[in-house]
């Protein structure tokens, strides 16, 4: 915790310009308070003050790692009882580092940011296996493209290859088990913490909160690491998939067709003459000539339809009248009675006789 006493022979940084030298738990100090800030603040992560305060806050993290680098601060050959409880925190730099590079923003290099991060989520985790902090699964150390050529191995060994359901589910049960261990760390270390910023903690109490700290960084790591595996992925399929579109040769273009001139349909070249007198600027045309020109362009509706369906009905309809009038000249009886009893309905009904539909 960044309010907790350090060690007297504390170290410093050389002094810049006369400047007053900064202690190395100074700068961790003023790291941690960053991202506490940015982890907790409304504001849009992207905003520019905000990108600020973070870019700040790295500067005094790497800072501090370099000094904790020239110092040796920690060997292989130590065991985490061995530290001395003013060293623990520095345990966690590299896990600050990569939590404030996630909060960095930019299309352009976040595969960059995120590679970063996960190298620093990784060279946290090896520290805390290393002196035994917590018994956890070390994920792989991805360096350069070695992501993309296991996923390139994979999918050339098993294109159809069905998922392991077993593995599946141990991993599912990993995975609870990882998150019931997060959550009572996180309310062992709120406990402690209140007992911590009393200011009355001994020494074994803050060690204990270094050490239930370290074990909830190890669980945020585990599942940024997991994140970022998956984000790398679509990042880099989405370069190739950039690429690949950039090397295509261009399409090429439809011509452009010309807008159709605006014109005004008249009745007759009298009118057309006195709307293209008023209207200088609008083409104008009769219907005469606008069916001409349809008709010479096969765009009318009754083009390519053949005529001789309505030739052949008017042949039946006349051979139908004469056939009855040759029934008459022949004094058929029925035709002549039919031909009698219009005669008579027409002398007792006048023209239009039923017809109500002009209601006149």
């Amino acid at each position: 915790m960044a309010e907790c006493e350090n060690r007297d022979d504390d170290v410093r940084r050389p002094s810049v310009s006369g400047a007053e030298p900064v202690k190395l738990s100074e700068l961790l100090d003023r790291g941690w308070k960053v991202f506490e800030d940015v982890d907790s603040t409304n504001d849009p992560v992207g905003s520019n003050h905000v990108q600020v305060k973070v870019r700040r806050g790295i500067t005094a993290l790497e800072e501090a790692s370099r000094m904790a680098a020239q110092l040796h601060l920690f060997s292989h050959n130590e065991e985490l009882e061995e530290l001395a409880t003013s060293d623990l925190k520095y345990l966690l730099l590299p896990a600050l580092l990569g939590a404030l590079t996630m909060k960095l923003t930019g299309r352009d290099r976040r595969l960059d940011l995120v590679q970063t991060a996960r190298v620093y989520y990784h060279d946290f985790l090896t520290r805390c296996q290393q002196y035994d902090v917590a018994h956890f699964h070390l994920p792989k150390s991805v360096v350069g493209n070695n992501l993309e050529e296991e996923s390139e191995h994979s999918t050339t060994q098993s294109p159809v290859s069905q998922p392991d359901l077993v593995a599946m589910a141990a991993q599912r049960r990993a995975k609870i088990e990882q998150y019931r261990q997060k959550k009572e760390t996180e309310a062992r270390l709120a406990e402690v913490r209140r007992v911590v910023d009393s200011g009355q903690a001994d020494e074994d109490a803050v060690r204990d909160f270094y050490r239930l700290t370290m074990r909830k960084w190890i669980s945020v790591c585990l599942e940024e690491i997991d994140s970022i595996d998956q984000e790398v992925e679509i990042l880099k399929r989405m370069e190739m998939m950039k690429q690949s579109s950039a090397e295509l040769p261009p399409q090429r273009k439809q011509p452009e067709r010309p807008p159709i001139k605006p014109f005004i349909l008249t009745k007759d070249a009298v009118q057309a003459k006195v709307f293209g007198a008023g209207y200088p600027s609008l083409a104008t045309m009769t219907v005469d000539d606008w069916y001409e020109q349809h008709r010479k362009h096969g765009a009318l509706p009754d083009q390519g339809i053949p005529s001789r369906p309505a030739e052949e009905d008017i042949d039946a309809q006349e051979r139908q009248e004469e056939d009855n009038e040759n029934r008459v000249d022949r004094d058929d009886e029925e035709a002549l009675q039919k031909a009698r009893d219009w005669d008579d309905w027409k002398d007792t009904h006048r023209r239009g006789y039923g017809n109500r539909h002009n209601m006149g």
